[in-house]
């Protein structure tokens, strides 16, 4: 979440007259996240929020965005739902862009998530993968082993501005991944970003899972990587395993992974910490002045990529024997 495109109360009251939200009380801009402009809303019948779609974000995409959310939800996965405008529709315009209300989902993001929120991050992770069973669209993953190399070479040219050295080193890892990349994995619509923002908790009890506008369909298994890459490092770099063990035996009590899968984690994950890297120098570059946006420093995720290139299987990362398929 972020926001990009500014938008003026009036222009945001007319807007609203198309929803049942009731008038317009307040409003503010969302600075966290990247891809999206967001606004909390507050009206007469409660807060939601506003979604503006920016360029970066394909139009046609959005039927499976917002399709996926309401087929989760009626899974019976917490999650928020776009509303219906008056003429049925989830889309409409503001400032130029598509946008969308969104409903309000209770709860807050941890800054300091412990083992047994990573439990119950990994419990919700395989839930969203069983109920996403069953949906139709499909959206493929631009940004997989294929799409790497083509973000790359937008920052390529830069890269060692930000540290001496980065040109050879990922130039390095893309030719090494874009060789070694696991196949035939089962596969399913994964949410790609679900980050500790994502996740919402009231108390110890996880209400609910946000911001699906990098979902798509790709290895299910990958989706744990990026999750063990967010949620499983401390802010020394350093990977606590106990916090792994969790998430993983967390994910298996609901979705036991194939003997490939975990044979295949260590590369996932050392693959999706690239991903997360390529992503962040990017927008470490490009990102205009007075965006307000909150940018993030790529070499985290370069310090993961280069623990993941030590880790030799999943045990390193806390799955125990009596979680391994037989």
């Amino acid at each position: 979440m972020a926001v990009y495109t500014d938008i003026t109360e009036d222009d945001l009251s007319r807007f609203l007259t198309a929803y049942d939200v009731g008038m317009l009380t307040s409003y503010k801009g969302i600075a966290e996240g990247v891809e999206n402009t967001n606004f909390l809303l507050h009206t007469a019948k409660g807060a939601y929020i506003l979604t503006l779609y920016e360029k970066r974000v394909d139009q046609d995409d959005l039927p499976f965005f917002l399709g996926l959310m309401h087929h989760l939800a009626d899974k019976g996965l917490s999650c928020p739902l776009p509303l219906p405008r008056a003429d049925g529709k989830l889309l409409g315009e503001l400032s130029g862009r598509p946008a969308a209300v969104i409903s309000f989902l209770e709860g807050m993001w941890l800054r300091k998530p412990d083992a047994n929120h990573c439990r119950e991050v990994g419990k919700a992770l395989a839930a969203m993968h069983v109920a996403a069973e069953g949906f139709e669209i499909r959206r493929r993953n631009a940004l997989s082993v294929d799409g790497w190399r083509p973000l790359w070479n937008n920052s390529r040219d830069r890269a060692d501005e930000v540290q001496p050295g980065l040109k050879a080193e990922i130039a390095a890892e893309l030719d090494f991944l874009e060789a070694n990349w696991p196949k035939d994995l089962p596969e399913g619509v994964i949410h790609a970003d679900l980050f500790p923002d994502n996740v919402f908790f009231l108390g110890k009890t996880l209400s609910g899972l946000i911001d699906f506008y990098f979902a798509c369909n790709d290895f299910l298994a990958y989706d744990v990587s990026v999750c063990l890459n967010a949620w499983c490092f401390e802010k020394d770099g350093a990977f606590n395993m106990t916090k792994g063990m969790a998430l993983l035996s967390g994910y298996q009590s609901v979705r036991p992974l194939t003997a490939a899968e975990i044979e295949a984690l260590p590369l996932l994950a050392r693959g999706s910490a690239l991903r997360f890297f390529l992503t962040r120098l990017y927008d470490w570059l490009t990102t205009p002045p007075g965006a307000l946006v909150v940018k993030k420093d790529p070499l985290e995720y370069l310090k993961k990529l280069q623990f993941h290139r030590s880790v030799a299987t999943a045990a390193e990362y806390g799955l125990t024997e009596e979680a391994r398929p037989a």
